[in-house]
């Protein structure tokens, strides 16, 4: 990890005008967590909490996925890192637009390449489509591994989706349970976790 390079890139993200978004910000979300992760959780963008906050997933979803981590025996502090496709909050939580992702897509694909994960999981529809510009349907791709620029993805459901469907819980655990066999196969062999 270049610390040099992560704290201009974060630096160059506060100070981000590429957008009409850094007009309604209140603060860039650049992403938290442990900087040399070998997993990189990928989210759309922050909700009315992260951007008063200006920390990743820390309104009811955060708190979800805190929950799934914990299951895992992953923290934010030592396993994961955790981003998003855009830095600053839409308007009313809107659905990013095309123009905002290529804007912000760039962002991304830089944190990728310093913090360098072994696991890359997207975590909704936008984060799926924005990482790989493809028109991917989640609930056809979701459980699957998928490689995009050499890196493996595993893309699962968001929090929210979790928290507005309950039913959608068995099949997010069923691709974190994946993630956690990938990461004793290319990270930790005795990583412990209760579940499996």
């Amino acid at each position: 990890m270049n610390e040099e390079k992560f704290e201009n890139l974060k630096n160059e993200v506060a100070f981000c005008k590429k957008c009409v978004l850094h007009r309604y910000r209140t603060n860039t979300v650049f992403g938290n967590g442990n900087p040399e992760a070998r997993i990189f959780l990928i989210g759309e963008g922050p909700g009315y909490d992260e951007d008063q906050q200006g920390i990743a997933f820390v309104g009811r979803s955060g708190q979800l996925l805190d929950k799934i981590l914990a299951a895992c025996n992953f923290t934010r502090e030592k396993h994961v890192f955790i981003g998003n496709i855009l830095k600053c909050r839409p308007p009313q939580n809107r659905t990013p637009s095309t123009d905002e992702i290529i804007a912000c897509l760039p962002y991304l694909e830089s944190q990728i390449e310093l913090i360098d994960p072994e696991i890359i999981m997207t975590l909704g529809a936008t984060a799926l489509r924005g990482l790989t510009g493809k028109n991917l349907k989640i609930t056809e791709v979701r459980g699957k591994w998928m490689i995009w620029n050499n890196r493996i993805v595993m893309p699962t459901y968001h929090p929210a989706a979790l928290l507005r469907n309950p039913n959608l819980k068995k099949d997010s655990w069923e691709d974190f349970k994946q993630v956690i066999l990938k990461y004793r196969e290319l990270v930790d062999p005795d990583h412990a976790c209760k579940y499996i």
